[in-house]
């Protein structure tokens, strides 16, 4: 039974280390996932020999040979080469009848693969919780797009739970809303991190510079991006925001709670602190600033309008690529009523030549 995992290698980069080395971006797509990992050729050695090893048999397909003279950072065929022989040496192992290399834990373990990863209920399960690192990028362009979907979700994910604590009567149910969003909020900066990484990547064999995706689509995939980033940021705000209000008043109301017990009167600054804000009407507020003080409804009011002037920018920018766009066009079609006046020209030219051809013709007859 062949595996329902799709494996490829679509490109290869150099590490940003002190000692750059290849590393070879491997695609994986399963039913309900898709995710990238980064490995070294040695990596693959590691998992050949321990394929070996755990089946006690020689595999039948073979890595690419070692270089001993030509380094794979400094020729880029030399890298492309071993791109595809690696490639080709993962699909036959995942595409093979024999069920027995890839029931092994080394191929689960290079893969990041779950024990249950044949099972196509449980791979759809068990695949929800891998994330893509920050430091690899998504250079396949199908994978990008499912990646940003991830991120979109867990963008939703952390509003829900803002609205959930916002929404809560309990401190403790409060704190775990909070923590929840906290948690969506540093998944989709790590997936901004991979899928930025992966527009950015120049690597050998990668697929955005090979003529599969225009320049057009690039710019939307960067403007997607950015909305995502701008997003993340306000809800990064708002979450702040809230707590430091709920840190304002649970010490508002442990100095009440000492003057109820030591019979003081409470300070003028708790006082002053205690009473109602003017200008705030509680019962229009909505569910994003009922949490928040005069500060953090400024500051939100603020940010959204940061966020509009932005929006604008954008807007503005797309049109002037529809304006350029247009022009272009214009253009365009001049030069080619510019030719068919030519070829007008050049008809009538040949019809008169061939009328005086005819006449003398029939001179002649």
């Amino acid at each position: 039974m062949t595996s329902q995992v799709e494996i490829s290698i679509p490109s290869a980069s150099i590490s940003a280390t002190p000692k750059p080395y290849t590393v070879y971006n491997i695609s994986l797509r399963l039913p309900l996932r898709s995710f990238t990992l980064q490995k070294r050729y040695s990596d693959f050695t590691a998992l050949h020999n321990s394929l070996a090893a755990q089946t006690g048999q020689v595999l039948p397909f073979v890595l690419p040979k070692k270089s001993y003279f030509t380094n794979t950072t400094s020729s880029p065929a030399l890298t492309e080469e071993r791109r595809k022989g690696l490639e080709a040496y993962l699909q036959g192992i995942n595409s093979t009848d024999d069920q027995k290399w890839r029931d092994t834990s080394a191929w689960r373990t290079f893969l990041n693969l779950p024990s249950t990863a044949t099972s196509r209920s449980s791979t759809a399960t068990n695949l929800h919780g891998v994330v893509t690192g920050a430091g690899v990028p998504v250079t396949d362009p199908v994978v990008w797009l499912d990646q940003h979907r991830d991120l979109k979700s867990r963008l939703h994910d952390a509003r829900l739970y803002l609205t959930k604590r916002d929404q809560a009567s309990t401190a403790q149910a409060q704190h775990e809303a909070s923590a929840q969003a906290k948690k969506s909020l540093v998944q989709a900066g790590t997936m901004i991190i991979a899928l930025d990484k992966g527009l950015k990547s120049t690597g050998t064999g990668s697929a955005w510079h090979h003529g599969k995706l225009p320049e057009g689509e690039l710019r939307r995939r960067r403007d997607l991006l950015s909305n995502a980033s701008r997003e993340k940021e306000g809800l990064e705000n708002l979450l702040s925001a809230m707590a430091a209000k709920s840190a304002l008043d649970r010490t508002v109301a442990a100095a009440q709670e000492k003057g109820e017990l030591t019979g003081e009167p409470p300070s003028k600054d708790h006082a002053r602190s205690s009473r109602p804000t003017s200008g705030r009407v509680l019962g229009k507020e909505t569910s994003r600033t009922k949490e928040l003080d005069n500060n953090g409804v400024l500051q939100l009011q603020q940010q959204l309008m940061k966020e509009q002037d932005e929006d604008v920018t954008i807007l503005a920018q797309a049109v002037a690529r529809q304006k350029e766009l247009g022009v272009q066009i214009q253009e365009e079609l001049e030069v080619q009523g510019s030719l068919l006046n030519m070829l007008d020209e050049d008809v009538d030219r040949v019809k008169g030549k061939v009328d005086v051809a005819r006449k003398r013709v029939n001179d002649i007859s």
